[in-house]
């Protein structure tokens, strides 16, 4: 099933915040129904615009690289869902497959894929919860602008919201431009 909304300019933090908790009300009850790991998969989109024809493009980039990870593995996929709201596209898949496998898979593609960095993919299992980075010994992910943690940049505000948004149109622009 996939929802289009219009694009629109930028969203308010309790939009965004209330997009949130939609988003793991959606995750909690396809753990429930279907009792199988889930993937959900939204973009890094710094700044209060987070939906755009740009964002949609990498979303698309984005659905179509774990369409084909699922496929080339032969995973069950049990539900896909695809929703285009003005608070940015997310995306999530049931697979019937071990959760801590799926999301070793899924970092390969984060940290891979020329636009993979863009790509936030969290992996749930229905017993354990989500499957961090951390479960499979890996680092965290890095700053867009200085490489130090994502987390502290965020955090702190080390960096001004429009350096940040230059790095994210400079990986988008580099992977639309390539030949």
């Amino acid at each position: 099933m996939t929802t289009l909304t219009s694009v629109k300019a930028g969203v308010s933090l309790e939009a965004l915040l209330a997009a949130k908790d939609n988003r793991a009300a959606r995750q909690a009850d396809w753990l429930a129904r279907y009792q199988q790991p889930i993937i959900s998969l939204t973009l890094v989109t710094p700044g209060a615009v987070k939906d755009s024809i740009r964002y949609r493009n990498t979303m698309g980039v984005a659905l179509q690289a774990c369409d084909q990870l699922l496929w080339q593995n032969r995973w069950p996929v049990l539900d896909r869902q695809v929703l285009w709201l003005p608070t940015g596209a997310e995306a999530l898949w049931c697979v019937e497959h071990p959760a801590v496998e799926i999301k070793a898979q899924c970092v390969e593609m984060e940290q891979t894929h020329p636009l993979g960095r863009l790509w936030d993919i969290d992996v749930f299992c229905p017993k354990n919860g989500q499957i961090g980075r951390h479960s499979l010994d890996l680092n965290t992910r890095r700053c867009l602008v200085c490489n130090e943690p994502a987390h502290g940049c965020a955090r702190s505000r080390r960096h001004p919201v429009d350096e940040v948004v230059a790095q994210v149109e400079k990986l988008i622009d580099g992977w639309f431009t390539r030949d």
